[in-house]
């Protein structure tokens, strides 16, 4: 990173400072440095060299009940002087938001900030990562019945955020990312069937080889040659882990604050009450060692903590930052998530519904016509009704057993009535921001022949 932890956090106490001398009543002052470098890999040469670096502070100011904020990359003294004189400016100006303000100070992070071991210092050259891209490719295209593959990308990432408000918050963290991915295509003319695989981590030594992910994409896609068509009906499902996460996307905009403060939530009138089956829990762990989406503070300053979503079925809380929490009359959840251009927003970070106990064959075992699931495609979700309807692919489950590879068939039913279904198995693993084990779901409609 270009500059210190404590000369960001003495440059941004010195906005918010000076926005305070300008006339403000509140301020914060957020700082995001990042940079990035990624290579693509195709037809056994290097295709594209992607690099980036960005050095972004974002002052948020605060009239009375008016709010606004600039975000600005140049961090010389006279611009940001006009930075703060154009962020009072515009506070002065726009309408008022009786919701705005800084987050509770009692709720502020104090004491020590917990160790998670988020950044890994390795310089990884573009080489480094052009060689791991080949791997991939070659691995993939080493699998029987491959014809080709799109491509194969690594990239290595790293960043800094440091924030300071003028209520006596302090605090500043940085992370590293490393990722290689890659596709395969199997079969030819219109019968080629594609699939993917990838690895993402924090330190670059706790990467899956690239010869593993090469081999694996290749084989999942080879397995979805010479599908059948599903009759419609009404089917037991399996979820994939991969697709089994995307449900916990849709219950996370669901309990989030502004959509409950809208009522825009088909959650919106159940806090305290079952939402899921007894069996299910699902946890926002934001202190996750080497997590994926782990932070040391949210985007207000407020102190974070491994949460219970869902315990035993019953939905505990909404995710609030300090505008919703004000809105809907409760406390903050630590769930701010902030930029450099735009007011605190709302998001999850280490997202994942726990295991249960059943192996996803014995999950499955009872099934005498059901169908594993492995892609989504389409984004037909109404957040509002939680009314669902998606196209899918995956195999058939015939008496118990994965068979044959099966797809262009629709899936349907409302998420209220899929989450009260829903019944985890035993393979929970942390590979995405947000993670679930397979999960099986009776009663959905398939809609095919």
């Amino acid at each position: 990173m270009s500059q210190s932890s404590d000369s960001t956090l003495d440059l941004l106490d010195d906005l918010v400072k000076a926005a305070l001398k300008g006339g403000a009543d509140a301020a914060d002052a957020v700082a995001v440095d990042a940079r990035s470098k990624g290579v693509s890999w195709r037809e056994g040469q290097m295709e594209d060299v992607e690099g980036s670096e960005g050095e972004d502070i974002g002052l948020r100011v605060m009239i009375g009940k008016q709010q606004a904020m600039v975000s600005t990359s140049n961090r010389s003294t006279g611009n940001l002087k006009e930075v703060v004189e154009r962020t009072l400016a515009m506070a002065r100006a726009v309408p008022e938001d009786q919701y705005c303000g800084l987050a509770p100070e009692d709720k502020l992070h104090t004491g020590p900030f917990a160790e998670l071991d988020l950044y890994d210092d390795t310089e990884v050259s573009a080489e480094q990562l052009a060689e791991i891209a080949r791997e991939a490719e070659e691995a993939t295209r080493a699998v029987e019945g491959v014809t080709t593959s799109p491509g194969a990308g690594a990239s290595a990432s790293s960043w800094a955020i440091d924030l300071v408000t003028s209520h006596g918050f302090a605090g500043h963290y940085k992370g590293s990312s490393f990722s290689s991915s890659v596709s395969a295509v199997a079969g030819e003319g219109t019968g080629m069937e594609r699939d993917y695989d990838f690895t993402s981590t924090r330190h670059f030594a706790d990467l899956e080889s690239a010869a593993a992910i090469g081999t694996k994409a290749g084989e999942l896609a080879v397995k979805r040659l010479n599908p059948t068509k599903a009759e419609s009906g009404q089917k037991p499902l399996v979820f994939s882990p991969r697709v089994a996460n995307s449900l916990l996307g849709h219950f996370a905009g669901a309990i989030s604050g502004g959509a409950v403060a809208r009522g825009t939530s088909f959650l919106k009138d159940r806090l305290g009450e079952a939402v899921f089956a007894d069996g299910v829990t699902i946890v926002d762990n934001p202190l996750m060692k080497r997590g994926l989406s782990s932070k040391l503070f949210d985007g207000e300053g407020v102190r974070v903590q491994k949460m219970n979503l869902v315990e035993s079925g019953t939905l505990k809380t909404w995710t609030l930052n300090s505008a919703t929490a004000r809105q809907l009359e409760m406390e903050v959840t630590g769930h701010a998530s902030r930029g450099t251009s735009s007011a605190p927003g709302i998001g999850t970070t280490n997202l994942y519904m726990e295991a249960g106990t059943l192996s996803p064959e014995k999950l499955m075992a009872d099934i005498a016509d059901g169908i594993y699931i492995t892609e989504l495609i389409g984004m037909g979700v109404n957040g509002v009704t939680g009314d669902y309807s998606r196209g899918a692919s995956g195999f058939m489950i015939k008496n118990g057993e994965i068979t044959e590879s099966v797809s262009e068939f629709t899936i349907a039913g409302n998420l209220k009535d899929m989450f009260m279904a829903l019944v985890p198995a035993s393979d929970l693993e942390f590979k995405y921001g947000a993670n679930a084990p397979t999960v099986r779901i009776d009663g959905m409609m398939v809609a095919g022949t």
